[in-house]
């Protein structure tokens, strides 16, 4: 909770850094990542947001986000904070980036570039308890409907980014099955 979170524009250019909770608090752009892990058959690793998180809590997401620290490159603390909070390790590429501001309850505000990242995965997660509550595989057109049929069950960014991540999925997918 104590981790400065780099400060961006809306280019991505470093403006500075803040500590997280008052960035969130004050509702200021910064820089975050998001992953997206696949195993073979296609289906998407979410987990469940711990009950105790800060904000969001008991949400399921995306397999892993967080935010890079200040003077990390943003696809290694992609791999350092899979390992924390997910304890896998696999290669991942970046597919893309965007731009959100979400209330996130408790008068906090997410206002994050998110840099995504697909990677392609067998292993067994070993949850950081601390971090994650539990986590399943998803096939995406049963995500898709699901988002729709309980919106609330899910983290305001998995809401905002799962077209864009839809639209790149099926490329991604057949680029590294092939």
């Amino acid at each position: 909770m104590n981790d400065d979170v780099i400060l961006v524009n809306e280019q991505d250019q470093v403006l500075g850094t803040m500590p997280k909770l008052q960035a969130h608090e004050e509702g200021k752009l910064h820089r975050a990542f998001s992953i997206f892990i696949f195993n073979a058959s296609g289906a998407l690793l979410l987990q469940q947001r711990a009950f105790g998180k800060y904000h969001s809590g008991g949400k399921w997401t995306n397999t892993c986000c967080s935010h890079p620290r200040p003077g990390e490159d943003t696809a290694e603390a992609a791999k350092r904070r899979l390992e924390e909070e997910m304890g896998m390790d696999c290669e991942m590429q970046y597919v893309f980036s965007f731009q959100y501001q979400a209330e996130v309850g408790s008068g906090l505000i997410e206002h994050e570039y998110d840099h995504v990242y697909f990677g392609l995965s067998e292993q067994i997660p070993n949850l950081n308890t601390e971090e994650v509550y539990a986590y399943k595989y998803i096939g995406m057109q049963d995500l898709k409907t699901d988002l729709q049929q309980n919106p609330d069950d899910y983290t305001a960014w998995l809401k905002i980014a799962f077209e864009r991540v839809l639209n790149n999925y099926e490329s991604f997918f057949k680029a590294v099955i092939s």
